[in-house]
Formats: C-alpha cells, sequence, structure tokens
C-alpha cells in the first residue's frame, strides 16, 4: 500500500529539488564562465589542467624550465622530460606553460607547452 506524502513532506522535498538544480546551474555556469586561460587568451586543454593546474612560467638558465640536449627540466620538481615525451605540446603564443597536479611547484608534470624550437 502506498503513502502519501503530506503536504508540508511535499513542499519540503520540492525545496530540496528545486536547491539540487540550482546549485547544479550555479556549477555549470561557473564552470564555463571561468575557462582557464593563457595570459595571452588562448585555453588551456582540458585534459592538461582541469581548469586550475597550468601556468605561465619562465625558461633559461634562471627559470623554471630549462632546455638543454635530453629535454626539459623542470626546476622545482627535478624532472626530465624528453623532448618526444607526450606530455609535450606546441605553445600557441610561442612562451612556456607548465602544468602540474594541483598547480603546485612541487608536484609531477602534466602537460608543457614549449615554443617551437628556433633556427
Amino acid at each position: 500500500m502506498r503513502q502519501m506524502k503530506t503536504p508540508k513532506a511535499q513542499t519540503r522535498l520540492d525545496v530540496a529539488l528545486l536547491i539540487a538544480w540550482g546549485v547544479f546551474f550555479l556549477a555549470v555556469l561557473a564552470s564555463k564562465s571561468l575557462s582557464h586561460e593563457a595570459p595571452t587568451g588562448w585555453t588551456y586543454p582540458y585534459a592538461c589542467c582541469s581548469s586550475n593546474d597550468c601556468r605561465q612560467v619562465t625558461s633559461g638558465p634562471t627559470g623554471l624550465v630549462r632546455e638543454d640536449g635530453a629535454g626539459y627540466r623542470i626546476a622545482s620538481t627535478g624532472e626530465l622530460i624528453a623532448q618526444s615525451d607526450p606530455r609535450v605540446r606546441h605553445s600557441p603564443d610561442g612562451l612556456y606553460h607548465w602544468c602540474s597536479v594541483a598547480g603546485a611547484d612541487d608536484t609531477r608534470t602534466i602537460c608543457l607547452f614549449v615554443p617551437p624550437p628556433s633556427f
């Protein structure tokens, strides 16, 4: 036998559903409006950053990324990433961008965007 809900219980259920839908739509809107972009305007791929793990970095002898014959060394983690590593990607703006777990300086590399080699 099916029990009927009281009007008060039905109202609480309706309010709870309304709140749940509101939270869902706000989350969707926030994720769309807060797309994770490089300072120069191109959007980092979601596979690399999950909307918060990438940032532009410096390169060279004192920078975070140091290029040598073996690949790219990440100064803060000591990682050496070979030029042929699938995590290495072309940088659309010709600058270095590093994506690391949780965007932290001491976690592993997810993606590394590098400028094309100069001739």
